[in-house]
């Protein structure tokens, strides 16, 4: 009996470690949320109901973040879905005094800086949204489909590294399921491991 309770506690905290299934509940309907932008403009999902939403926790000063915006890779991301009218959410979960949390003016700076393209950038101090996602790299990447529906969630790419060399060799699995999605097919890989530096709740 003490064998078995120590199995199901093992197999409990396993579970609460690696969640991964657990919170990313692809297929099902895509948590709503409420977020305001450094401006202080509010942004819920359910106004872009009809769209595909791209989400991706994201933190400046993260080593992996940097491999893809230094070397533009984030960026032209960005710009080629939203041109194809993908709503894209950068949002940050990063709690007041750690790494990632800035002021609104330094938000600002800083994707200017970077040339970002992003449909808005939202601000979740308090984690609500990003352990509502299950949230736990930067970057960490998922899409919701026109019908509010989570139909991807995972890395950016199959590479975990921070080289910028490895980008162009590597399998972008976000692109290539916008490319499905947006050309009415099924995704063929809706689930991947996310990697990155641990989200700074």
């Amino acid at each position: 009996m003490r064998l078995k309770q120590i199995m199901i506690s093992g197999l409990t905290l396993l579970i609460a470690i690696t969640g991964f299934s657990q919170d990313l509940k692809v297929g099902k309907a895509a948590p709503d949320f409420s977020l305001k932008d450094p401006g202080g403009k509010e942004h819920k999902l359910q106004e872009y109901r009809g769209k595909y939403v791209v989400l991706e926790w994201v933190n400046y000063d993260c080593p992996f973040v940097k491999k893809h915006y230094n070397s533009g890779n984030m960026q032209a991301l960005q710009s080629t879905y939203t041109g194809l009218d993908v709503v894209w959410l950068s949002i940050n979960s990063s709690a007041p005094g750690k790494q990632g949390n800035f002021t609104p003016d330094e938000i600002l700076s800083r994707a200017k800086e970077h040339g970002a393209a992003f449909s808005a950038y939202l601000i979740d101090a308090d984690g609500q949204v990003g352990h509502s996602y299950g949230a736990k790299t930067t970057p960490h990447m998922f899409i919701i489909d026109p019908q509010g529906v989570l139909v991807y969630a995972g890395g950016i790419d199959n590479i975990r590294s921070t080289k910028v060399e490895d980008i162009s060799r590597a399998k972008n699995f976000v692109s290539i399921a916008l490319d499905e999605a947006l050309a009415g097919q099924p995704i063929s890989n809706s689930i991947s491991k996310p990697y990155g530096c641990s989200v700074k709740y």
